[in-house]
């Protein structure tokens, strides 16, 4: 879980935010996702980490959309982070070491809760670089990703773990499903642009 900062400029190009209640939320998220994924070469292995705990209503987030994620059993990607199998403060060190060694120049797509202002819960944000989990709990961990997806679970700035012990559960369910969603489907779609170029070379 990390806590989304003051500091960060609310029109930064680099950075999308979005309503869940948005009715274009999910072809945003992927136009977005796909923006980013161009960067990478057709061999380029994915690779995604869902952070968070299931022992947190608020910080459920990650393992949840890593749940969602698995049901689909898709040769597009490396998954770390499930109900199952979380990824949190105790294992991410071990976790980051074993996507390193497993795979070669990976594209890793971070995805994690987020405290944030009052109006901005619901949100979810696609943003350029690294994921800095526990930042919200004043927690000193590795930065995880090329990319990051955070959900706003609820509003931050006071007593952090109390207030993600009492977040609805109704809502990091929606969120997570977005996110499940809309990431699988910019992977889809890059994998056969990627495979279309490929063909179109030979």
């Amino acid at each position: 879980m990390n806590f989304l900062s003051k500091a960060i400029p609310q029109q930064e190009p680099s950075c999308l935010k979005i309503a869940h209640t948005d009715p274009d939320i999910y072809s945003a998220i992927t136009h977005r996702l796909l923006f980013y994924f161009a960067r990478t070469r057709p061999e380029t292995p994915f690779v995604i980490v869902c952070v968070g705990t299931d022992r947190s209503t608020g910080d459920s987030l990650g393992p949840l959309v890593g749940t969602a994620l698995a049901r689909f059993r898709s040769p597009l990607f490396h998954l770390y982070g499930t109900l199952d199998e979380p990824v949190h403060a105790v294992n991410l060190e071990e976790t980051l070491e074993q996507i390193h060694k497993d795979h070669e120049n990976p594209f890793v797509i971070a995805i994690d809760a987020c405290l944030g202002h009052s109006g901005s819960v619901g949100s979810i944000q696609v943003i350029d670089g690294p994921l800095r989990p526990g930042a919200g709990v004043n927690k000193q961990l590795s930065p995880v990703g090329d990319i990051h997806l955070t959900g706003i679970v609820n509003v931050g700035g006071f007593m952090e773990y109390f207030v993600l012990q009492n977040t609805r559960l109704s809502l990091v369910m929606r969120l997570s499903d977005i996110i499940a969603v809309s990431l699988y489907s910019a992977l889809k779609q890059w994998k056969l642009h990627a495979r279309s170029a490929a063909t179109r070379e030979q």
